[in-house]
């Protein structure tokens, strides 16, 4: 009522009720939606319970389909029937970032650069949090998880942050059986070996199973400073699959070559559990807060194209398909050299590659996409002099295309002096500033 008195007062109630149709009007409770009917409006939302959480569930649910029903026919007067909503646009500061603009293609002040394992053990102030809670007690704690994503960007000076979190977690609501274990890596403990272990994969309910990923994701958002983008990701389909038949890590991956070999209609039955999880997994980090997604396929360079081909790419094409357009999406994987031209049809903006391929062939190859990578991970326990004359020849190599996103080949290693880091960023923006 307060409000209307204002509008009232101003003179401008007509255009004020005229904004209203194409807005979502959400009220808390009946109290409120009857002084709403009698100022001649309606509640579009409105929760079972009065309260302001259940309010901002209930909208946060809803006001997304409110808002594209009520101004739809006003895109169809203005546009035509087939006419489709505006895609979702970052701020200002975000989006006029450096790395941003790189995953555009378009020229930035300077290369951005972001690191794989960014916030991990070679950094104090991570090995100090570790030192009082276990790896997957740290991904599930959304303050801590965001105060290792921030730490760490803010730390090294890099251009964009990745979540803290882990390729494997969406496994653990499949019902297979997660663990980590100290000195022996990630373990599945209810392995796939059959079509009949296929059928007991559970569909994940992410709301349910993994709501503090998506707390990390607001909360570190909220934390960020305006202008550094958030990535979000996950393990890719053929590597989760391997995972899950493996049991843990593998030299040769018997036993997922023997099963995809062995099994076609399994496998694929498989993979498309696999990657319908993903892509909603990924689709909901970006409901969450993040402004790009990064699909690790950390084992996939055990194929060869041909299997790639038959076996992985459909999977993975129907991930990058479902996200949203304008998305900067980034498809990485380790000794992937024979399988690049595959990776790029899945569909990603951005081609992630590792140490063993000249990028600046890379570069000319894919003019349409950006193009991350791809310094070797043990420079860094060469000297700040050396590190800087690496960064100069793949700096040399890229010779200035827009749409490169300086990264190493590979994720940091453990033991790597943070100082080697922080002088690779240094010089990563000193000698690409333009």
């Amino acid at each position: 009522r307060n409000l209307m008195d204002i509008v009232a007062q101003s003179g401008k109630e007509e255009a004020f009720r005229e904004a209203l149709r194409e807005v979502a009007i959400a009220s808390v409770g009946p109290t409120c939606s009857e002084a709403l009917r009698e100022a001649g409006m309606e509640a579009d939302i409105e929760p079972e319970t009065s309260r302001l959480g259940s309010l901002i569930k209930r909208a946060s649910e809803q006001a997304a389909d409110v808002i594209e029903t009520k101004r739809r026919p006003l895109r169809i007067r203005l546009y035509g029937p087939q006419a489709k909503p505006p895609p979702l646009q970052a701020s200002f500061e975000l989006d006029d970032s450096p790395f941003m603009k790189a995953c555009r293609l378009e020229s930035a002040a300077y290369t951005p650069v972001w690191l794989m394992r960014q916030a991990g053990r070679y950094m104090q102030e991570y090995r100090e949090v570790r030192a009082r809670n276990s790896f997957i007690d740290l991904c599930k704690n959304p303050p801590l998880a965001a105060d290792a994503t921030i730490t760490a960007a803010r730390r090294i000076g890099a251009d964009a942050a990745i979540i803290f979190s882990d390729i494997l977690l969406i496994i653990e609501p499949m019902g297979l059986g997660l663990a980590y274990v100290a000195g022996d890596g990630p373990k599945i403990s209810r392995t796939i070996r059959s079509a009949a272990d296929v059928d007991r994969i559970l569909e994940v309910d992410l709301e349910a199973s993994l709501p503090f990923l998506f707390d990390a994701i607001k909360q570190t958002r909220a934390g960020l400073e305006a202008h550094i983008p958030l990535l979000g990701f996950s393990g890719a389909p053929f590597t989760l699959a391997s995972y899950m038949i493996e049991g843990g890590g593998s030299r040769n991956y018997i036993r997922t070559k023997a099963f995809m070999y062995k099994d076609k209609g399994a496998w694929d039955a498989m993979m498309q559990r696999i990657s319908e999880a993903v892509a909603k997994y990924l689709n909901a980090q970006v409901a969450a807060g993040v402004q790009a997604v990064q699909l690790f396929d950390s084992w996939v360079g055990c194929l060869s194209p041909g299997d790639y081909e038959k076996y992985v790419l459909p999977h993975t094409h129907r991930i990058f398909e479902s996200l949203p357009d304008g998305l900067p999406s980034i498809h990485f994987g380790t000794d992937t050299a024979t399988l690049l031209d595959l990776q790029v049809q899945a569909g990603a903006s951005v081609i992630g590659v590792d140490h063993k391929v000249p990028i600046g062939a890379i570069c000319k190859r894919y003019p349409q996409l950006a193009v991350q990578g791809n310094l070797d991970p043990a420079i860094l326990f060469a000297g700040p002099a050396y590190i800087k004359d690496a960064v100069a020849r793949v700096l040399e190599e890229v010779d200035g295309r827009p749409g490169h996103i300086f990264n190493l080949g590979h994720g940091i290693l453990p033991g790597t002096p943070v100082d080697n880091v922080i002088a690779l960023i240094d010089a990563v923006h000193e000698l690409s500033s333009r």
